[in-house]
């Protein structure tokens, strides 16, 4: 059974960082993996992406140049370092696996995903 468990949300001022990290359980491969968010009352939308097998990143442009997404294989854990913090930046972000057939597009995964549970940032002025 495939298990994503996030950490390391919190509370920040605008302008501070934070460092998600997500722990995955059970996958024996997947050609993505990725950090998404919702926010209240708006949809899901994909933050980064980054491909296992030569840890290519993409982000999305609201994003890009302040969060870094990687992923440490030994540790089996996705992390997302999120600098320069914005309000905009309040969700609950959630770590994302593709499945079988599963690929990276754009700052999102194409086909099945498995998910975390999420953990909640939240970024005041």
């Amino acid at each position: 059974q495939v298990r994503l468990v996030e950490s390391g949300g919190a509370s920040v001022q605008a302008g501070g960082s934070l460092k998600l990290s997500c722990v995955v359980a059970g996958l024996t491969s997947t050609r993505c993996m990725a950090w998404y968010r919702q926010a209240p009352e708006k949809e899901r939308e994909g933050v980064a992406v980054i491909t296992p097998r030569n840890s290519y990143p993409f982000y999305a442009g609201s994003v890009k140049d302040r969060f870094t997404i990687s992923l440490d294989k030994a540790k089996n854990t996705l992390y997302l370092q999120m600098n320069r913090l914005k309000p905009d930046d309040t969700a609950t972000y959630y770590c994302a696996a593709g499945g079988p057939g599963a690929y990276c597009s754009d700052e999102r995964i194409k086909g099945d995903k498995y998910w975390g549970q999420g953990t909640q940032v939240t970024v005041s002025t």
